[in-house]
């Protein structure tokens, strides 16, 4: 049985520790986090847990074979790290680390020390996107032309990170995941309405070879919760709409017939309008997919859609995006000003 520590019990370690205990290959023995209302929640949720102030003690205690990581951005890196040069494994809140350099790094050393290193993409092992890859897989889509993403919500804002790292990483996942792509051009542009340092809107498109573009609308804004992504293909089209319970994809038999270059400057597309299909999904909880595939990985040694390099391919599309972004920013401010002046 794999002992595992989990280092953060605010927002998303208890998911984390309750799927941990759920699973016969792991056993939850220690958690970390100096808040007092975090550790009596801990308490009380694992009777015989031991019980940390500080995730560099519960690294360095030797009690743990693994540790699931969720604690802000700012940390990964170090607690990361320092698990890895102990030979423990590491299953790491998203994004895997604050920069490219810090991410380059974690890989080599879990190479380095033969430990396990896996990023908290917790959507690669959604049904839907398990449906979505097995459609695009088996051609049901035909050429994708288009993914379009909105993520948004009102908060939770975040004292240390903006919009595009918070928001951003569920998506680019699923498209690295489902498409397998490197990007070719990337575009962003948003607003900082609360905290002038970090963006609380942001817009980013991602342009690939296959002539495929990606759109995502990520906000803090909105009065209302979303969680929707279109996906269109020269077959088929395909909605999820991750709030929608009852049909949460929704497949159409929608399209466009293109006519031949010599034939479009005179012929209009035609337009295919089909039935729409839901199919069932197997609504299994993903972190309990996600907690199940770390305890294959470290047991068996099986290959990873999340392992540290695919959290590295993220953290590159991250600073892409965040390079445009700031390029963006510096332009309206610098027009705003001008304007101010004048």
């Amino acid at each position: 049985m794999i002992r595992v520590g989990i280092c953060g019990f605010g927002y998303w370690g208890p998911n984390l520790a309750r799927s941990f205990a759920a699973n016969p290959a792991f056993r939850v023995i220690a958690v970390a986090d100096r808040r007092p209302e975090c550790q009596t929640r801990a308490r009380n949720a694992f009777n015989s847990v031991r019980i940390f102030d500080d995730a560099d003690e519960l690294i360095n205690s030797s009690e743990v074979d693994a540790i699931a990581i969720a604690t802000p951005v700012s940390t990964h890196y170090a607690l990361t790290a320092r698990a890895l040069h102990r030979g423990i494994h590491v299953l790491v809140e998203k994004p895997l680390a604050a920069s490219v350099a810090e991410a380059e790094e974690l890989v080599e050393i879990s190479d380095a020390q033969n430990a396990k290193l896996i990023v908290d993409h917790v959507y690669i092992f959604h049904d839907a996107v398990l449906k979505l890859k097995e459609l695009k897989r088996t051609g049901v889509l035909g050429t994708i032309s288009y993914y379009d993403s909105l993520r948004v919500n009102l908060g939770l804002f975040q004292p240390d990170m903006n919009v595009l790292w918070d928001l951003a990483p569920h998506d680019f996942s699923i498209v690295d995941f489902l498409f397998e792509q490197d990007p070719l051009h990337v575009d962003a542009t948003g607003y900082c309405h609360v905290n002038p340092q970090l963006p609380d809107i942001a817009y980013v498109t991602v342009h690939f070879a296959s002539q495929m573009i990606a759109h995502f609308n990520l906000s803090w804004m909105s009065p209302v919760k979303a969680r929707r992504i279109a996906v269109g293909g020269s077959e088929k089209m395909v909605v999820w709409d991750d709030l929608n319970v009852e049909e949460r994809l929704k497949i159409y038999s929608s399209g466009i017939e293109f006519q031949s270059e010599e034939q479009r400057s005179v012929i209009l597309p035609s337009y295919r309008i089909g039935d729409v299909y839901s199919p069932r999904l197997a609504n299994i909880e993903p972190v309990a997919r996600l907690v199940d595939h770390f305890g294959q990985v470290i047991l068996q040694g099986c290959a990873s859609p999340v392992d540290g390099r695919a959290g590295l391919r993220i953290v590159k599309l991250l600073e892409l995006s965040q390079q445009a972004l700031d390029k963006s920013l510096r332009t309206i401010n610098a027009s705003t000003a001008l304007k101010v002046a004048i």
